[in-house]
């Protein structure tokens, strides 16, 4: 029986124990590169200990950031910093993974910090933004321009592009974001996709962004390198996006060279009723794992490592991915290994004054 600090292996690539740095943006890039707000803050959780740090959403295009601050991977010359970066994951013994993302339509918003509005060009922020149809995310939110199918060949191109870049960089995983309402999902919910060609309508029609995504990047990404989806597992709204439908497109990803699906939920559109407690979407996790034969990441209010040591011993996911925990306490992992007894097991030096 697996618990939370035995070591996972995907493909040639062995993670230190079944913690993950779930991405958070940072809103502290300018044109989308990494600092040392990115070195300190991502090296930082690899000193705490966990097995995986992946980084925040890093936009494949200029106008597919959320916000004018967020991480960028557009550019060759996005490669040096993050490749700094990710020396130091490494050096601390965790493997770095990087979040491939493209907003879409919820694209060109102040930070939270700024109220989260959409912004015009006269706030930094762009236009058009762009989705699979022209309908607006909100009331507040500009109308989007539908993609083309020359626009949707860029931006499929625009994710092999950056996973080259990635591989450059030296990050060990990738992981596509599919979830949260951004481009991807926006092609997957019938919620936000209205079209009437190849790409909308149909199951198969609406997934086909996303497995020509998926296809794109691993014929770049080394057969030996890990590849990850992000999805919501359902928008929470009848006749959206569901969970039926996640497992049916698990199984075709994992077809298609996909390791893991690291599973989150909603963000389609606004106002939904999340049923929110802890532990709340593990169960999607569970299913897609064994319905359709994949890995999965758990995610959402993981806050207790006996909470995230039965999530893996119970087998409802292979890995758990903390976000806010792992702000408010980077060394989270060393602290969990103390309390489920497995300090002396993990290999992870203890000769520093950690607990």
């Amino acid at each position: 029986m697996a618990h939370l600090f035995e070591p996972f292996k995907i493909r040639e690539v062995t993670f230190r124990n079944r913690i993950a740095v779930s991405p958070m943006c940072q809103y502290s890039s300018t044109n989308g590169y990494a600092n040392d707000w990115h070195f300190i803050h991502l090296a930082s959780r690899a000193v705490g200990g966990a097995g995986i740090v992946i980084t925040e959403a890093a936009a494949v295009e200029p106008r597919g950031r959320i916000s004018p601050q967020d991480l960028g991977i557009w550019s060759d010359s996005h490669i040096e910093s993050l490749a700094k970066t990710v020396a130091l994951i490494h050096n601390f013994g965790a493997v770095a993974g990087i979040q491939l993302a493209h907003a879409g339509r919820k694209a060109s918003t102040a930070k939270p910090s700024k109220g989260g509005k959409a912004l015009d060009e006269s706030q930094e922020g762009w236009r058009p933004v762009i989705s699979s149809s022209a309908i607006a995310f909100s009331q507040d939110s500009p109308v989007p321009e539908a993609l083309s199918l020359e626009g949707i060949q860029e931006v499929i191109d625009a994710f092999a592009q950056a996973a080259k870049r990635s591989l450059q960089a030296g990050f060990k995983v990738v992981e596509i974001h599919a979830a949260h309402g951004y481009l991807l999902h926006q092609f997957l919910s019938p919620l936000s996709n209205h079209r009437q060609d190849d790409y909308g309508g149909s199951f198969e029609n609406r997934t086909r962004l996303l497995r020509e995504v998926v296809q794109a990047v691993r014929e770049v990404w080394p057969q030996t390198h890990p590849l990850w989806v992000r999805i919501s597992a359902t928008d929470w709204v009848n006749n959206g996006w569901d969970i039926e439908q996640s497992i049916a497109l698990s199984d075709k990803l994992k077809s298609l060279g996909v390791d893991l699906i690291d599973t989150s939920s909603g963000g389609t559109i606004p106002g939904v009723h999340i049923p929110i407690k802890p532990g709340y979407q593990t169960q999607f996790a569970e299913r897609i794992r064994r319905e359709a034969n994949i890995h999965t990441g758990a995610v959402g209010l993981i806050t207790s490592p006996e909470q995230a040591d039965e999530i893996i011993r119970t087998e409802v996911a292979d890995i758990v991915l903390l976000g806010r925990e792992l702000l408010r306490n980077p060394y989270w992992p060393h602290l969990a290994a103390k309390q489920l007894g497995h300090d002396k097991l993990w290999p992870v030096q203890y000769d520093r004054a950690w607990l």
